[in-house]
């Protein structure tokens, strides 16, 4: 306030120098007419977006001036000559009281904004944080083309949802700068891409993604093999499963093949007497047990520990079988 103390007392010593030089008219009113005056703080100002200040207006007569601003949507101004900056252009500024006014040229800045970054790329959950400085010290508004794609937080904290690209926009008071962002597919790597197993046997395959990102698995015959959604392989019959491992579209695979056990027997042939007993012992590859079968029970029966009854004089099979395996032992029933 001091300097526009100095400045309006400045002013009125001038006028006082000039109203006393000047020769006395003949009538009052019209000299007052023609010495109607104003004098502005400032004639020409170039401001930022959001920048308020005074014009201020020294008066002739000693009232106040009424104001108008030629673009409001630019630069307003109030009864006071209170200047607000609103977008970048220019407006004039005027200051008005009878036969007299005096402007003000007001040139608004458009606003510039540095982005830390114009192009980025990461995989989908992580993040990446983008940062913005304006000429104005305003505030930046964050905004994605593509959401579904990448997201970003009013902090500038930008998270990779699924593979695809978008646009990062931030913009204050009218202004944007973009950052063109890529969300990379991932790569997998499995630990095992074929494995041989037996019925009943699981293992587990380990998935590396490079977007740390759990993948779904899944088999493509479940009556051979399955899988759960930690990569536990189940062999469930002979054949040949595969097992895939999918994050974001990109697949690897595991084949899995489910062997025949080699079954052995411990007599592959038994003379009996009816009556009589004996047991064959079955030797399995796999480990697993056994289905014993007769194929003529009316001859000699089996149970399932592999013990064999003789019942009545002929000839029957005793059959040893492990998922598709099947060997026999020969009975041979005398009386």
């Amino acid at each position: 306030m001091l300097h526009i103390k100095k400045f309006l007392l400045s002013i009125l010593l001038c006028l006082s120098i000039v109203i006393i030089s000047l020769p006395t008219p003949a009538k009052t009113a019209s000299a007052a007419d023609s010495l109607s005056f104003i004098i502005l703080s400032q004639y020409n100002a170039t401001v930022d977006i959001g920048k308020e200040f005074y014009i201020v207006a020294l008066t002739s007569n000693g009232k106040l001036p009424s104001w108008k601003s030629s673009n409001t949507k630019v630069a307003s101004v109030n009864t006071y000559g209170k200047v607000i900056a609103k977008k970048s252009g220019t407006a004039t500024i005027t200051a008005k009281i009878k036969n007299a006014e005096a402007s003000c040229k007001i040139k608004v800045n458009k606003t510039v904004i540095t982005i830390s970054q114009t192009s980025a790329s990461l995989e989908r959950g992580e993040t990446l944080t983008l940062s913005a400085s304006t000429s104005n010290h305003s505030k930046v508004v964050w905004k994605s083309s593509r959401k579904s794609v990448a997201t970003i937080d009013e902090n500038g904290t930008l998270t990779g949802i699924k593979p695809g690209e978008t646009t990062i926009t931030a913009t204050a008071d009218g202004s944007s700068v973009t950052c063109k962002v890529k969300v990379k597919y991932p790569t997998i790597k499995l630990d095992k891409t074929k494995i041989k197993l037996f019925r009943g046997q699981t293992v587990k395959v380990n998935a590396t993604v490079s977007s740390s990102v759990t993948p779904v698995w899944k088999s493509n015959k479940k009556s051979v093999a399955l899988v759960d959604q930690d990569g536990n392989i189940t062999a469930v019959k002979n054949g040949t499963a595969t097992i895939t491992a999918t994050v974001d579209g990109i697949s690897k695979t595991c084949e899995v093949i489910v062997e025949k056990p080699t079954i052995t027997l411990s007599a592959p042939e038994l003379h009996l007497k009816v009556g009589d007993t004996s047991t064959v012992t079955a030797y399995v590859s796999s480990g697993n047990s056994v289905v014993w079968s007769s194929s003529n029970s009316n001859v000699a029966t089996v149970n399932s520990s592999g013990t064999i009854s003789a019942l009545q004089k002929g000839r029957a099979y005793i059959y040893a079988t492990e998922d598709g395996t099947k060997v026999r032992c020969v009975v041979y029933v005398t009386e």
